[in-house]
């Protein structure tokens, strides 16, 4: 891969943004060292390894692997036999609990969790929470052992702290007696480990012992009495005892981890490729990226796709395909367009996928896998090798077809304005001469350029496509739109007369290009104006389509509806009907037992009549509310014969009082 197009493209800049996502320092050498693959297989694992850390931060939260550290140094020092600091078993204590911690963290949560690439990278973590609790224990600071490191530690510590006291006490007594007198300050001092007081000179013979200093001035001496000297010893041989005792607890210390040395070195590496792997994904999720599908066939479809390194509020998505139907894109349009940016942001994120990056993107997007990309972008004048821009622009050209040459269809090539800065007509049949020695060789290609002779070349050549950056002439503003298949404009006419320039001027300007450029201009705008009138029909269609869905969502719901009522309505008709029925079943019933009775008796006329009364009104009363049930259903004031409709009449069901659409004939 080119390293100077690395450099142009500004992969560096992601890779820097990259390390500051890691957590530990061998995180953050491995982001480092982070570089474009080129075997297919292994991008794929990569970016597969970068989504599962990206799923896995949005759904348990971030991962911190600090405290992590490359374990190799410190076990080459303890085959040796050699004793860890105090300060080197508190990392050794912090990798293990890195590892705790990062072993938890990649456990599944739940039963139904699936496992994923990086669930045998946690696994192959190993741990040894005992070794990190008594590393913890014994060392609570780099300069500071604790008391119960070792219970001859705490002996020797207690006596230490009573000889302390007896000295102390020695010392006070003499200070506050009348050899403070002879002193220059009241104070008990040390001076190379001894407790000492401050005699001045000329009192020396008054305070018998050793002298261990004195002032810059020779006024002061600092002496150790006699009174004190012999417990001074005790003392020191007390702390001489400490450190020994001290040193005993790191040697036991540093003997169990030298026994588990090469589990540790296992867990650094594991840790620095997880805090590698977990950057990605903090990355990938501050980009809002996706993974991209690969393929070995160099093709390209990128959708909504944005530069990383711009801001994400103001950044405008293109859409871009490439090495499918054509393998050359030739992309025009105004300066300040976007057409650098977009050129940038194929070739940017394209290094960033061989990478195993996850790519600022919509999902499904497709990338291919180039054993080299190119670029010739930017301003490339040398001052140093006094080259114009346009002899530094072939130099890299040249070197860029001499490359092309060893492997041309596994190569990415970008041009920004290919062949400017010479004579436009030697220019733009240079530039056609290039690509179509790359069109041949069947080079993927993305060039920017304002030469008209490179639209008419994407229009003649198979395997060449013409794409612009929209510009709104009305508001003299780009909208950075990529708009595939549609040659650009300069718009320099049109902007130039928003601007205020004479018609006269103008007018005078369009004379003075050839017939065939104003021809070829014309069919620009008309191509523009087409396209403008083919997507508003297309909004258009959209629009009628999401209507006619929310209709057919009503009109199927309304059915649904009636189908509800008329269902409730046959259920409340056939209850009262039961109902209707049983009541006169009951008065017949009554009816019949009464003429039995009266038969087998002396029948009373008189409540006979009086019985035939009631049961004539009751049967009345109810044939009147069925009657009136009736009445309350509108009738229709022209009938219909159901023959002659036909699907979609408009009709109006009268039992129902409802609306309606024929759907279907009748059975």
């Amino acid at each position: 891969m080119d390293k100077k197009a690395l450099s142009t493209l500004e992969f560096d800049k992601v890779i820097h943004r990259l390390a500051e996502k890691a957590t530990s320092a061998p995180g953050k050498a491995f982001a480092e060292r982070i570089f474009p693959l080129t075997n297919l297989r292994r991008i794929r694992r990569s970016l597969e390894q970068s989504a599962d850390a990206q799923n896995r931060i949005l759904r348990n939260g971030s991962l911190s692997f600090s405290g992590a550290f490359d374990a190799r140094p410190m076990g080459k020092r303890l085959s040796l036999g050699t004793s860890l600091s105090t300060g080197e078993l508190l990392s050794v204590a912090s990798l293990l609990f890195v590892a705790q911690t990062a072993k938890e963290y990649g456990a599944p949560k739940r039963e139904e969790d699936p496992a994923d690439s990086l669930s045998e990278l946690f696994e192959g973590l190993a741990l040894f929470p005992a070794l990190a609790s008594e590393i913890r224990r014994c060392i609570l600071a780099e300069d500071e052992i604790a008391d119960d490191a070792s219970p001859t530690l705490s002996q020797i510590r207690r006596q230490m702290a009573r000889m302390n006291g007896r000295v102390h006490d020695k010392l006070n007594s003499m200070v506050n007696s009348s050899l403070g007198d002879c002193l220059q300050d009241r104070v008990i001092v040390q001076r190379d480990n001894h407790y000492c007081l401050p005699v001045r000179a000329e009192f020396k013979s008054r305070v018998p012992g050793l002298v261990h200093d004195s002032s810059a001035s020779g006024s002061t001496l600092f002496i150790e009495p006699m009174a004190v000297l012999e417990l001074g010893n005790e003392l020191r041989a007390l702390e001489n005892r400490e450190s020994e005792e001290i040193e005993r607890i790191l040697a036991s210390l540093s003997a169990q981890t030298a026994e588990i040395i090469d589990e540790l070195i296992r867990n650094s590496r594991i840790l620095a490729e997880l805090d590698f792997i977990f950057a990605k994904g903090q990355l990938a999720v501050e980009m809002n990226a996706q993974c991209p599908i690969y393929n070995d066939k160099g093709i390209i479809r990128l959708r909504k796709a944005r530069h990383p390194l711009l801001d994400p509020a103001s950044v405008v998505p293109i859409d871009v395909s490439l090495g499918d139907d054509y393998t050359q894109l030739i992309v025009t349009g105004p300066n300040t367009g976007g057409k650098t940016v977009s050129l940038k942001t194929v070739g940017l994120l394209s290094l960033m996928g061989q990478a195993g990056l996850l790519i600022p993107a919509a999902d499904r997007c497709s990338l291919s896998v180039f054993s080299d990309i190119r670029a010739d972008i930017g301003d490339e004048q040398s001052i140093e090798q006094s080259l114009s821009t346009f002899s530094s622009h072939m130099t890299n050209i040249v070197r860029i077809l001499d490359a092309v040459d060893k492997a041309p269809t596994r190569t990415l090539v970008l041009f920004d304005e290919l062949c400017a800065g010479t004579d436009p007509a030697e220019g733009a049949a240079l530039a056609a001469a290039i690509l179509d020695k790359l069109r041949l060789a069947k080079v993927r290609c993305m060039a920017t350029t304002h030469y008209s002779e490179l639209k008419v070349y994407a229009l003649s050549q198979e395997g060449a496509e013409n794409a612009s950056l929209e510009f709104d002439v009305e508001s003299l503003s780009p909208t950075y739109r990529l708009l595939i298949g549609v040659p650009g404009k300069s718009n320099a006419f049109a902007i130039s007369q928003k601007l205020g320039l004479s018609e006269a001027v103008i007018s005078d300007a369009k004379t003075r290009l050839s017939e065939d450029s104003l021809s070829f201009e014309d069919l620009l705008v008309d191509l523009e104006n087409k396209r403008r009138k083919i997507e508003e029909d297309q909004i258009a269609i959209q629009n009628d389509r999401a209507r006619i869905a929310r209709e057919k969502e009503r009109v199927v719901e309304q059915r649904e509806r009636l189908a509800s009522q008329r269902a409730d309505i046959i259920a409340k008709a056939n209850e009262k009907a039961s109902n209707i029925l049983r009541d006169a079943k009951q008065s017949a019933d009554a009816a019949i037992r009464n003429i039995h009775k009266y038969g087998q008796t002396n029948p009373d006329i008189a409540k006979m009549e009086a019985s035939r009364r009631n049961l004539g009104k009751k049967l009345s009363h109810t044939m009147s509310a069925s009657q009136s049930e009736n009445a309350s259903v509108p009738k229709p004031k022209n009938a219909i014969d159901p023959k002659k409709l036909k699907i979609g009449d408009r009709v109006h069901v009268a039992s129902l009082n409802l609306d309606g659409t024929v759907h279907s004939l009748p059975n």
